[in-house]
C-alpha cells in the first residue's frame, strides 16, 4: 500500500533560489515542504578558546576541512587581534574550500594546497612534502577521526582545536509529529530530533538521510531508515526523494 506523504520536513535552510529541485518535487507530487534546520553552528568565544592553551601563531600551517571552519577560524583570529603572516600555509580538503579563503586572504600571495579528491587522503602527497610544518586543525566539537587519520599516517606534528560547535534548534514535539517525512543530513540532527521529541514514536513516519554517518545514527537510535542517499544510481537527496515519492505516492509521473 502506498504511503500518504503530504508534509515533508527538510532539516536544512531553505534554498536561496526558486530553481531548487526541492520545489520542483514538491509541485510534481503535491507535497508541502518546510525547511527547518534541527541544528545550528556557533563559534566559541575567546575565553573558551584560551582554555585550550593553543597559540595560533605557534603553527606554520592550517588544515581546513570545510568553509564553516574557515569562517570561525578567521572570526576567532579577529577577536584575538591576530593577523595571519604571509608565510602561513593552508591545506584544504577541496578546491572549493581553498577558493573560499579569498574571503579572508589575498589568495595568489599565499601557499595554498588542496585535495583533488575532496577527501583528506587526497592531501597525502602535499602533507608528506611539508611534514616539517606544525599544523593546526580547526574542528567542531563533534567531528570524525578520519579528518586527522591522514595526518597520523604521515606522522605530521599537529594539534586539533575546537573552534565551533553544533547545537540544537528548538522545534516542538508537536511540530515534528505533524510531518509525514523527516529528512536529515547530519548525526547531530538525529540527536536534536530525540532531544526535542523525547517521546518520538516513528510509526508510519518516513525517515530519510544523506550520508552513511547520518544513516548509521538513525539505526543506532533504534529508528527505521526508509530512504537513503547517496546510493547506486542516486547521488543526491533530491534524487532519492524523487524516487521514493514516485514509488509511494501512487501517482505516476
Amino acid at each position: 500500500m502506498a504511503l500518504k506523504i503530504k508534509k515533508i520536513l527538510i532539516s536544512q535552510p531553505k534554498p536561496k533560489t526558486e530553481k531548487s529541485p526541492y520545489f520542483d518535487i514538491a509541485e510534481k507530487y503535491g507535497v508541502e515542504m518546510d525547511f527547518k534546520p534541527f541544528i545550528r553552528v556557533e563559534g566559541i568565544d575567546v575565553k573558551e578558546f584560551r582554555q585550550q592553551r593553543i597559540n595560533i601563531l605557534d603553527y606554520t600551517a592550517i588544515v581546513f576541512t570545510a568553509k564553516i571552519a574557515i569562517d570561525h577560524f578567521f572570526k576567532l583570529c579577529e577577536n584575538l587581534r591576530i593577523t595571519m603572516p604571509e608565510t602561513m600555509k593552508y591545506f584544504c580538503i577541496s578546491e572549493a574550500v581553498a577558493l573560499y579563503l579569498q574571503k579572508y586572504i589575498v589568495y595568489r600571495k599565499r601557499k595554498i594546497f588542496f585535495s583533488a579528491t575532496g577527501k583528506m587522503d587526497g592531501l597525502g602527497s602535499s602533507l608528506a612534502k611539508h611534514n616539517k610544518e606544525k599544523f593546526l586543525v580547526p574542528v567542531s566539537d563533534v567531528h570524525q577521526d578520519d579528518i586527522t587519520s591522514i595526518l597520523d599516517d604521515k606522522k605530521i606534528d599537529y594539534s586539533k582545536s575546537i573552534m565551533y560547535r553544533t547545537v540544537s534548534n528548538d522545534i516542538t514535539e508537536e511540530e515534528i509529529m505533524s510531518y509525514d517525512m523527516l529528512v536529515f543530513f547530519t548525526p547531530t540532527g538525529i540527536t536534536s530530533l530525540l532531544k526535542n521529541a523525547p517521546n518520538f514514536v516513528q510509526g508510519d513516519k518516513v525517515i530519510a538521510t544523506f550520508g552513511p554517518v547520518t544513516a548509521k545514527a538513525v539505526i543506532d537510535a533504534g529508528l527505521r531508515l526508509d530512504c537513503e542517499a547517496p546510493r547506486e544510481g542516486v547521488t543526491s537527496m533530491t534524487a532519492a526523494l524523487e524516487v521514493f515519492l514516485k514509488e509511494n505516492s501512487g501517482k505516476k509521473k
